[in-house]
């Protein structure tokens, strides 16, 4: 199913933006109180989103319906306050506000997965730490022994099918292996609806996301919610088959001079358990250079959905999950 087929005509990411956004605030959170009767809209209702931030509801309809495309940049301000969004959702209506101005679509640069060689010498050398670096769309594009073993049954799959949103979601090892998995697939679709916002026509990301949205409820479901909230850094539980239950904290970073690229790195206090771990990880993780180019020998490769390796010791995920 492509954009245009999903979408009705003359709608932009910026109602779609402001549709979502609405849905997800009640009245009571910015001080209304509701009237009489059932209310149909989840969330504010447009005559409520526009009385609060200072214009005409036939305005603010015409915004959410693609016809406004001008919103000045106090009436953007107003909005994000009347739908109380973060300073990162702030910033990113003003992003689909600028880019609904323009006359002409952007044409959409494919971007590169070639990872400079300095950046993989990085890798090695914040071993035993796992690290990898991931493209914009969280393709996995080069790392070190462990940042491959931390993800579970993922080296099974063809080098590149190897994206994080897709492993997250469709990867019958990861609800196992994330001690939050519902937060790390929010994280995931966060970044891609971040992305989707400015460049919504990006071949990398229409592919992965018709992918997604065709084999996924879960991802359908978030993609729905337009959250647009990517944790750079953080901490994340982790129970891993080989080397336990361990807790490590993680920091990306924006390589300069490249299209979106980023390098994760994971680490641990020496002395825990949970470092114990992480260098036990790296012993035994799987050791060619980190820009693997095949699979493991005397493994064949398996396209996302097949059966993973018997190691991981869970089963296929069902049609469509």
């Amino acid at each position: 199913m492509t954009r245009d087929q999903q979408q009705p005509a003359g709608d932009t990411e910026l109602g779609r933006y402001l549709r979502a956004r609405r849905a997800q605030v009640t009245p009571a959170e910015v001080g209304l109180t509701p009237g009489p009767g059932l209310r149909r809209t989840p969330g504010l209702r447009r005559e409520e989103v526009a009385s609060l931030a200072g214009v005409s509801i036939d305005y603010y309809a015409r915004l959410e319906r693609g016809k406004e495309l001008h919103p000045s940049p106090s009436v953007v301000d107003a909005l994000a306050r009347a739908l109380l969004l973060t300073e990162n959702e702030h910033e990113h209506l003003r992003s689909l506000a600028a880019r609904a101005t323009r006359t002409a679509p952007e044409p959409p640069v494919a971007p590169s997965r070639t990872v400079r060689p300095g950046a993989r010498l990085m890798l090695e050398s914040l071993r035993p730490g796992p690290a990898y670096v991931a493209s914009r769309t969280n393709d996995l594009l080069a790392w070190n022994p462990a940042g491959l073993a931390l993800f579970v049954g993922i080296e099974d799959w063809p080098v590149k099918q190897r994206n994080l949103a897709r492993y997250a979601f469709l990867h019958p090892a990861a609800r196992e292996l994330f001690a939050d998995w519902e937060h790390t697939l929010r994280g995931c679709v966060a970044r891609l609806r971040a992305l989707a916002g400015t460049e919504p026509d990006a071949p990398d990301l229409t592919s992965l996301v018709g992918e997604l949205l065709l084999k996924s409820p879960d991802f359908a479901r978030l993609w729905e919610r337009y959250e647009v909230k990517a944790h750079a850094f953080g901490r994340k539980t982790y129970h891993h088959p080989d080397v336990g239950t361990f807790t490590l904290g993680y920091q990306g970073m924006q390589l300069e001079g490249t299209r979106g690229h980023r390098l994760v790195t994971y680490y641990a206090e020496p002395g825990t358990p949970s470092h114990d771990a992480l260098v036990l990880l790296d012993l035994t993780a799987h050791k060619p250079a980190p820009h693997d180019a095949e699979p493991p020998r005397g493994r064949s490769p398996k396209a996302p959905g097949d059966a993973p390796h018997p190691s991981s010791g869970h089963r296929p995920p069902e049609a469509g999950g």
